[in-house]
């Protein structure tokens, strides 16, 4: 039959499927290919909480979701219009997520009597699911993988590892992708090392997609154009990333050399990856025994003269807790990125969340203030990642960077930059006192003290966990110590001359702002724009920095009636607000289930809280 090609504005595509299927790397390469033709995009990939769940089992199913459209995309997407299922249990586990209209491709050779019992399936699965009135596609996509391959000199294991190609160029021809990047990836990947597995994974790909194209079934295809960004070269580009490449800018700005020592721990390591890439550029990387130990090398690297950083999650934020007094204490420029996960303890490691806000505001001892900014999106990192060397490096002070797993694992198209567009960074390198140096000594704007460090001849001095005079001499006065916890919280507060005020998308004042932090950002704005479609009057305003908060900003909370807090824990801004202005009336939309929000979640709580 003749396929009928749809002109669709955008697409939601969930692949799944179990860990070894290839599902990431699948919707990677979806993703990238759609970023080069041009479209506006946000993924979601989505990793199963066990490291070695069973095979075939619903707690092992890894998915990637990719939302593409002819514009600007801000979300993932709620619910999805084709899910890839490459066996039982990754339908199982995703059949939530289907629109009604929506299109199921499986691998029919994996629903065979061992893979419907371990995810669960007594009967017909799509009758089960009551998914069966929408348009299933069962292909026997282990067969016919096999059948491409036959004569290509590789081993079964090998054939069978390339189900997920062949799935692809499915996918591919459904959504009219061109197939030249895919091409270009396998070339690229295995041309120098195993070039004997290039023309295989050509051929299964091209297979797929002609044998998506000769399916005899009632299936449309679509077609989305490519979006009409600002002019630039773009690249797909994933939070994680950003964020290291942000901090390398930070550190060709302010001219100094970059060191990061940091312990793995999902799902900030990619970014100490990353920047391991990079000694060419002047990084120095450091993968140490555990969490205490790299924080502690990257103070001593920021007493070395470094634009110093360490990385971690929420449990390893807790183990930094005592030397990020310590970086407080010693007012030490030290960059502390945490891409938060499910808690408490180890949690849920691959799930998303943002419930180590007041952590990182108050989990220290003593009165132990430190600036905290959040990054909002993918590309986003980069930028907030720049803007916390900076501050750090000018106001000689530690910076926590809010990302989430959900900003690190995922991608967007990001416009690269000039580095000419990027403000300048100037380090307080110590000038006066050669000689009689005070390392306490402040800026009377700012507050900021001198940076010395060691080589620099008439500057020599110390500095540690004890409490200090301004000479740098030990000191327990009571007065004295006063005088320097004031003065230490008084130089986190002047920040807020270098951050920009919180602007408000709608009317500058009414019956609700809806607020949002961190990586709700594209959330709440589609939800807000959604609601206006709805005719209700709604207004948004987004936090990247926490403390401290935006000058304006009580200015601007207090101009509606009521104010919306939307993020993924049980309440941790909206309370921090109530502290800070107490005569708002702040409301909450919360959702603590290591996922992200829906839409449809923060629609619902604006229609409630405006019926009222």
């Amino acid at each position: 039959m003749q396929h009928k090609v749809i002109d669709a504005h955008d697409v939601v595509i969930r692949f799944a499927g179990d860990s070894g299927d290839g599902m990431q790397l699948t919707g990677s390469l979806f993703a990238n290919m759609s970023a080069i033709y041009g479209n506006g995009l946000s993924t979601f990939p989505d990793y199963p909480a066990e490291i070695r769940a069973p095979k075939g089992t619903v707690a092992g199913v890894s998915g990637f979701q990719v939302h593409i459209g002819d514009h600007k995309v801000s979300t993932p997407g709620d619910f999805c219009d084709m899910l890839v299922a490459m066996n039982p249990a990754a339908l199982k586990a995703n059949a939530k997520w289907l629109k009604r209209t929506a299109m199921v491709l499986v691998n029919s050779d994996a629903f065979d009597d061992q893979g419907m019992a371990k995810a669960g399936f007594t009967a017909n699965p799509f009758e089960q699911l009551h998914i069966d009135d929408r348009t299933i596609i069962a292909a026997p996509i282990t067969r016919l993988t096999e059948e491409s391959l036959k004569d290509s000199g590789l081993d079964l294991q090998s054939i069978h590892k390339c189900k997920n190609m062949f799935t692809l160029g499915m996918a591919c021809f459904i959504y009219d992708r061109p197939l030249d990047y895919i091409y270009n990836y396998i070339e690229g990947k295995f041309a120098k090392k195993r070039p004997e597995m290039v023309a295989p994974n050509k051929k299964v790909v091209f297979d797929g997609y002609n044998y998506a194209a000769n399916l005899q079934i009632e299936a449309d295809t679509y077609h989305i154009a490519p979006a009409q960004p600002e002019k630039g070269t773009y690249r797909n580009i994933t939070g994680n990333q950003a964020l290291a490449w942000g901090l390398m800018a930070g550190a060709e700005k302010a001219d100094l050399p970059l060191f990061c020592g940091s312990y793995p721990i999902t799902p900030a390591t990619a970014i100490l990856e990353e920047l391991a890439l990079y000694k060419s550029l002047r990084v120095k990387t450091m993968q140490t025994e555990d969490e205490i130990a790299g924080i502690c090398s990257a103070i001593g690297a920021a007493f070395a003269g470094n634009l110093a950083v360490t990385t971690t999650s929420g449990p390893g934020l807790s183990l930094k807790s005592e030397a990020l007094g310590l970086a407080v204490m010693t007012e030490l420029p030290l960059v502390v990125v945490d891409v938060q996960r499910a808690g408490p303890c180890t949690g849920m490691p691959t799930k998303t969340e943002q419930t180590d806000l007041l952590e990182v505001l108050y989990g220290r001892n003593g009165e132990s203030p430190l600036v905290v900014i959040a990054a909002h999106s993918p590309a986003h990192c980069f930028d907030q990642a720049f803007m916390a060397c900076k501050i750090a490096l000018e106001h000689m002070v530690p910076v926590v960077l809010l990302s989430e797993g959900f900003l690190g694992n995922g991608s967007e198209p990001w416009k690269i930059p000039s580095m000419a567009d990027y403000p300048a960074i100037t380090p307080r390198f110590a000038t006066e006192g050669e000689g009689s140096f005070r390392p306490f000594r402040r800026d009377p704007e700012t507050l900021a003290r001198q940076w010395a460090f060691p080589g620099m001849k008439g500057f020599e001095h110390r500095v540690g966990g004890l409490e200090k005079n301004h000479d740098g001499v030990l000191s327990n006065d009571p007065e004295n110590h006063e005088t320097m916890v004031r003065e230490r919280a008084e130089k986190v507060s002047r920040v807020v001359c270098d951050i920009p005020d919180l602007e408000v998308d709608g009317a500058k004042s009414g019956e609700l702002l809806v607020v949002g932090w961190g990586g709700t950002f594209g959330h709440v704005l589609t939800a807000v724009q959604q609601a206006r479609e709805d005719g209700y009057e709604v207004s948004r305003a987004h936090f990247d920095f926490i403390n401290p908060l935006p000058a304006n900003t009580h200015e601007v909370l207090s101009s509606f009636r009521k104010v919306l807090v939307c993020e993924l824990n049980s309440g941790q801004f909206a309370s921090y607000l109530r502290s800070q202005y107490p005569d708002l009336d702040i409301v909450q939309c919360n959702k603590v289930q290591g996922q992200v929000f829906l839409v449809g979640d923060i629609t619902s709580s604006i229609e409630k809280v405006l019926a009222k």
